[in-house]
């Protein structure tokens, strides 16, 4: 019964997480917003509404490790999955506002998450903080959209001539029964994923990094997907990076203002994978840098480092007799060559350019 729970609600998650975003994008093109502020608010928030369900529950209900758990682990495996099995589909091209602006918004908010719980909780405060940030960023996004939208129809008066959205009671309806959907099927997965630890011995931080966080982010996975098939890269990218800042300032700071005495960090978290966390952000930087694209090779070394993130977390929950090795492995093998493969593609990158410009 528990397994069938947490099937349920992770169906639920997926389905209502669709409807939301279906209808919560209506509405916002409505407002007359860019395909790209599109991804990083609407389509964004909209896709992190399980991780902000699935986490309010659990911190209300006393269980931080899974609450914190599932935003870090939420945001690695957005970087690392989706962006990297959407750059094998076809390479993203990042535009000039992603490099500029948001990648350096997320990596701030990541290192400013590790600072906040480096006293081991993320009280109210840090909560009301990260909150407030949110708001000044969306609001930021949405200014300037709409001025840039008003001069491009300026510009070109037939970008006006759009055909008709789906009516507002309609789109108003789906953000409603989104919204159901997702309380709903959190419920039954938090309480699938408790179960589930309890019965098989693994720590409820391994659950919250690895089970949780990848069936709260399967909305991602599908808009990302979808939008790379379809050729909307902007959304495809849009949508990893606004989530990932929606995770930490909305979803964890949510949690801590729900949580009646802040949330405490695990050590083991805080050691590891918040660390991990901000690694995986500032790599986003110069590989978005290098042609102003994730290539396939790039998402394919996204993809591997998360295959060797989930088995070092599964080999030491269960004190697996090799996690030495692969310990030494990613230390000295792995990681340093995947550095090098970013640095090198970086330096040949800048010396393209110059060459372009010299000549």
């Amino acid at each position: 019964m528990t397994i069938v729970l947490l099937i349920l609600g992770l169906v639920l998650l997926t389905v209502g997480a669709d409807v939301l975003v279906r209808g919560a994008s209506g509405l916002a093109r409505r407002c007359g917003l860019s395909p790209l502020v599109v991804g990083l608010t609407v389509v964004a928030f909209g896709t992190s509404a399980p991780e902000l369900a699935v986490s309010i529950k659990a911190a209300y209900a006393g269980q931080a490790d899974l609450a914190v758990g599932n935003v870090v682990g939420s945001n690695v495996f957005n970087v690392l999955f989706i962006l990297g099995i959407s750059a094998l589909i076809v390479p993203l091209v990042a535009s000039r506002q992603l490099q500029r602006r948001d990648v350096p918004v997320m990596i701030a908010v990541s290192v400013l998450t590790w600072w906040l719980g480096a006293d081991g909780v993320i009280s109210r405060l840090d909560g009301f903080l990260l909150f407030a940030a949110a708001i000044i960023y969306t609001t930021v996004l949405v200014i300037g959209s709409r001025r840039e939208m008003r001069r491009e129809v300026a510009a070109q008066p037939q970008v006006a001539a759009a055909k008709p959205e789906a009516p507002v009671w309609r789109s108003s309806l789906e953000v409603v029964v989104g919204l159901g959907l997702l309380v709903l099927g959190a419920h039954w997965l938090v309480g699938g994923a408790v179960t589930l630890a309890r019965w098989f011995g693994v720590d409820e931080v391994v659950i919250g990094l690895t089970i949780v966080a990848a069936g709260t982010s399967l909305p991602e996975v599908a808009t990302s997907i979808v939008a790379s098939v379809r050729g909307e890269r902007d959304i495809a990218i849009g949508n990893v990076i606004g989530s990932n800042i929606f995770n930490l300032l909305i979803v964890l700071g949510g949690s801590a203002l729900v949580a009646q005495a802040g949330m405490r960090v695990n050590p083991t978290i805080f050691a590891f994978d918040i660390p991990v966390m901000v690694g995986v952000a500032v790599a986003c930087l110069p590989i978005f840098f290098t042609g102003g694209c994730i290539a396939r090779w790039e998402g394919g070394l996204f993809l591997a480092t998360y295959a060797a993130y989930v088995t070092y977390l599964i080999f030491t929950a269960t004190q697996h007799a090799g996690l030495p090795t692969l310990t030494k492995v990613l230390q000295y093998g792995a990681l340093p060559a995947a550095a090098a493969a970013i640095l090198i593609s970086v330096l040949i990158s800048f010396l393209r350019t110059r060459r372009s410009a010299l000549a």
